[in-house]
């Protein structure tokens, strides 16, 4: 099992999650952060301090999208290993639906 970070954390990139992995498994893309599928220890911190709800176990049903992209990603995006600032307009797209097609980026962010 690990755990993959899911749409919800499009333009929110809270990184509450970055702070507290024992692993330094998240990587960094201009909206969003997603998770080494092969670097994640399973420990489950990150998902209770994820402020939008977005990291989720891979044994939900529904996940394969989001596991291939947060496969895909984590080998092409900088890795993230300490907190930054939030988007100052994070909370305005928390729980917004349909976030992927609407602002996804597939560009890389800035890392450490």
């Amino acid at each position: 099992m690990t755990y993959v970070v899911t749409d919800a954390c499009i333009k929110c990139k809270y990184m509450d999650c970055v702070e507290v992995c024992p692993v330094d498994c998240f990587y960094e893309g201009e909206n969003m952060l997603v998770i080494n599928p092969s670097e994640c220890i399973d420990c489950g911190v990150c998902e209770p301090e994820c402020p939008a709800e977005a990291i989720l176990p891979d044994t939900e049903s529904g996940l394969e999208q989001w596991m291939e992209l947060n496969t895909k990603y984590s080998a092409e995006w900088p890795n993230l290993t300490s907190k930054k600032d939030s988007p100052e307009d994070a909370d305005e797209y928390k729980g917004v639906e349909g976030k992927f097609e609407k602002f996804f980026s597939p560009e890389p962010g800035e890392g450490d």
